[in-house]
């Protein structure tokens, strides 16, 4: 690709990049939102059903990331061989969104259990898994490349 197709690719992300910093900034909110509000969010629901409710979204949240990566390659590659008109950036987008919805909901996990009396502790490690799956399941370059060459028919995608 040459330097001006390479600007152009990038600036066909410039959308993906905005859905990334919104989920970032959402965490931002969450965390800042606890912090402020404080006790005023809080239930106080029972130790012992935290603890099981707290188990179960931190499975649910393990269980997330494979997930994910594995729901990413599947719709990477059906952006690279479904047929159809739709441009690569807007297949390329649902992909972004789909992954980055599912990272947020990790940490929206920190937010329930924060507001069922749980410390920050606990905030701060649910926000941190779900920053952490924002990083690995943002806009890449070549996967966007990928579908635009696929589309194109000049080069059939890498397996691995």
């Amino acid at each position: 690709m040459s330097s001006e197709g390479y600007g152009q690719a990038k600036n066909r992300l410039n959308m993906h990049w905005m859905i990334v910093i919104a989920m970032l900034l959402t965490v931002v909110v969450y965390v800042f939102a606890c912090h402020y509000y404080g006790q005023q969010m809080q239930i106080g629901v029972e130790e012992s059903q935290r603890v099981l409710i707290r188990t179960i979204l931190y499975v649910i949240a393990i269980v997330t990331f494979p997930f994910a990566t594995l729901l990413r390659h599947i719709l990477l590659r059906l952006n690279q061989t479904m047929p159809g008109d739709t441009p690569a950036g807007k297949r390329y987008l649902v992909t972004v969104v789909i992954t980055q919805a599912m990272m947020e909901t990790v940490a929206i996990f920190g937010l329930v259990m924060f507001m069922l009396g749980d410390d920050y502790n606990t905030l701060y490690i649910f926000s941190t898994m779900a920053v952490l799956g924002v990083f690995l399941h943002r806009p890449k370059m070549e996967e966007y490349r990928g579908i635009v060459r696929a589309l194109s028919g000049k080069e059939l995608p890498d397996y691995p």
